[in-house]
């Protein structure tokens, strides 16, 4: 049987073992712990391959462990890869590791890979892995650049019978999150005038040694599609977020969360939608730039101190900051509130505007019909159920493009105009440049 006709038959035995048991299909706000939405037959547990398991690889690999056998685990640090496969509550001492991430994609019998990479591996392994017929779940920032959100919404909808879900978990808050979404969206703080997205800037340091590369690393692959770089010990693994080459600093690291966030709660996540004006004057980096690029490589290279203003059709403004509260705060006619993961405050929380106006049937539509639930749950339930995840490429792609619109403003220091429908900047060609990258040499992303 060819590789993607067994995984649909499996697809299909999943959906009609559930059918036929009928309590998960018919009761709608089932609170599915992990081991119960696994199944009970351990034989219904999908195969899992995890790709990048860091710190925050590790961490996603322990929730999928809950709904899944992960039976490979794949890093380019074999200290990495060790000790997620040694990991009892990961590889349980018996997951296959790998250097390369495409073995994993060979491998028939695994359905559903994790990829926990750095940023700028993200959608090369992804258009793979969806090529090879796996379901997705990809870490945020889905993307790099502008032109990888076309070039993974392509893949997406070509291969819509795949989950992919990506790890945005603020969508799954139902006490906060959740709610400033639906309340924004019920129009009871009135017409929204101002969203602020607070995300604190970007770490300074350097200059960074150059050191001698670890022999548990392959530097060169760990690298991708970047520029080649003398190895330093600061520019690797969680700092990789701290360098352009690699990142977009906290407009993509707590940009992808809190935009994410404001962009859905705004309606504006759909095809076709976004800022149609960008100011990045009020923006200062921790080197020197030329060009919009950074003239040194021994510093982290991401703002620190930035206001970016996004301005949108209908009058509404966004400011991308590092000043203030990390959090959002949405100002309308009627009343603001203020969210983040610690607390959602304002006169409208306080006194309960929503008290009528926030149901299980809200939630549920929130989470595009399908009942509220823990993020990777809800991934689980879409592989076994089809559908969309609630953390879609679709609509993630649209917030993406704020954060990389507010980075090149940023990088370059000044306004210019975007057409959403087009996905195009308008009348600045050194800005429109920035849309791309060029990748090395063998480190291409597959077209599809």
């Amino acid at each position: 049987m060819g590789k993607h006709n067994k995984n649909r038959s499996r697809r299909n035995f999943i959906r009609s073992t559930a059918a036929a048991t009928g309590a998960l299909a018919t009761t709608p706000y089932f609170d599915w712990s992990g081991k119960a939405f696994a199944n009970q037959d351990k034989n219904d547990r999908p195969n899992i391959g995890c790709i990048g398991v860091g710190s925050m690889g590790s961490g996603d690999a322990r929730g999928h462990a809950n709904f899944g056998n992960i039976v490979a685990v794949c890093d380019v640090d074999e200290r990495h890869a060790l000790r997620a496969k040694n990991a009892g509550n990961i590889g349980g001492g018996k997951a296959d590791t790998y250097e390369d991430y495409r073995k994993v994609l060979d491998r028939n019998d695994i359905e559903v890979v994790s990829i926990v990479t750095p940023d700028h591996w993200h959608i090369k392994i992804a258009v793979e892995a969806l090529e090879a017929g796996k379901h997705v779940f990809v870490q945020k920032p889905l993307t790099l650049t502008l032109e990888e959100n076309q070039l993974i919404r392509r893949a997406c909808e070509k291969h819509k019978d795949q989950a992919f879900m990506v790890g945005t978990q603020q969508r799954s808050d139902r006490g906060k999150f959740l709610r400033a979404v639906n309340m924004v969206q019920k129009g009871l703080l009135g017409k929204i005038k101002h969203v602020t997205v607070g995300i604190n800037g970007s770490p300074t340091g350097g200059p960074f040694p150059i050191a001698e590369v670890p022999k548990e690393l392959n530097w060169e692959m760990w690298q991708g599609q970047a520029p080649a770089k003398e190895y330093r010990q600061k520019r690797c693994h969680y700092e990789f977020r701290w360098w352009y080459e690699y990142s977009g600093g906290k407009f993509t690291d707590w940009g992808a969360h809190h935009v994410d966030i404001a962009m859905w709660a705004l309606n504006k996540n759909g095809s076709k939608q976004g800022p149609v004006e960008i100011d990045g004057s009020n923006c200062q980096h921790p080197v020197e730039f030329k060009d919009g690029n950074p003239t040194v490589d021994d510093h982290y290279n991401t703002s620190h101190n930035f206001s970016v203003i996004h301005k949108f059709d209908d009058g509404i403004t966004m400011d991308v900051t590092s000043h203030g509260d990390n959090g959002i705060t949405f100002e309308g006619t009627k009343g603001r509130i203020f969210v983040n993961r610690g607390k959602i405050t304002g006169t409208p929380i306080q006194e309960n505007w929503d008290k009528d106006a926030y149901s299980n049937e809200d939630v549920s539509g929130l989470y595009k019909g399908k009942p509220y639930e823990g993020h990777k749950n809800n991934f689980y339930r879409c592989i076994r159920d089809g559908g969309l995840t609630v953390s879609d490429p679709f609509s993630h792609v649209q917030a993406m493009s704020v954060c990389h619109l507010s980075s090149i403003a940023a990088r370059l220091g000044r306004q210019f105009k975007w057409d959403p429908a087009e996905e195009k900047i308008l009348g600045d060609e050194q800005a429109a440049s920035m849309q791309a990258r060029q990748r090395r040499e063998g480190y291409d992303i597959l077209k599809v």
